[in-house]
């Protein structure tokens, strides 16, 4: 296992990292400091992050819990394109952790969970047939989910809901963990999702993205 102080000197390739407002997860509303982290191996249709996809800086994990810490905000999310796609993200979750930061992960779901720090809140897509990325589910990380966990779904349509309906039954998802399911943005009417989940009783919880509706802007600001 790698030495916390040799951690400092591993390097990730960043795209960005910014406070702001939490939009999604149960964390929604918090003051965050958003890391992004660069490269993500899918290409789901309704993507709004591709300007993660290429391009970043590789900085040194110390580098960048030094600007995290200097936002002053106790919690930070790792995200993308697709963190875990970088073999060093494992080590910047850990630091940040050691750090005494409340550390969340947005992860496609695609890549193999069980090697992050049980200190991270993991929030994990499934991605429904929709997203064109389907295929991608790995599906034995939902073994690993706790109840620090939470698995987003992604819905464009009425099929991709009733795929969402099985996949909770199925898999007895809302018994892992906190289940959230949020409307593709100007595919899914946002009232038509809701009134499915009450109609339903769905153990779910409604999602709209909080940065797109205060700033129209999928980076939170």
């Amino acid at each position: 296992m790698q030495q916390a102080s040799d951690r400092h000197d591993v390097k990730v390739r960043l795209t960005e990292i910014f406070a702001s407002l939490q939009g999604e997860s149960t964390r929604v509303g918090l003051p965050t400091v958003f890391v992004r982290l660069t490269g993500c191996p899918l290409r789901c249709v309704w993507c709004d992050t591709e300007y993660a996809f290429q391009g970043g800086e590789s900085r040194s994990i110390a580098s960048i819990v030094e600007e995290v810490l200097g936002h002053g905000i106790e919690h930070v999310c790792v995200t993308g394109g697709e963190p875990l796609a970088q073999k060093s993200c494992l080590a910047l979750l850990a630091a940040l952790c050691d750090a005494g930061l409340s550390v969340s992960l947005e992860t496609s779901g695609a890549l193999d969970i069980a090697a992050v720090d049980p200190r991270v809140s993991r929030v994990m897509d499934l991605k429904a047939p929709g997203s064109g990325e389907v295929a991608r589910n790995r599906w034995d990380n939902l073994a690993r989910l706790n109840e620090r966990d939470e698995v987003k779904i992604v819905l464009a349509d009425r099929l991709d809901y009733e795929w969402a309906v099985q996949c909770l039954a199925e898999h007895r998802l809302a018994q892992r963990c906190t289940v959230l399911l949020s409307p593709v943005q100007g595919k899914l009417d946002p009232a038509q999702l809701a009134e499915w989940i009450v109609r339903d009783r769905l153990p779910v919880r409604f999602q709209l993205q909080l940065h797109k509706i205060l700033w129209n802007d999928a980076r939170g600001r």
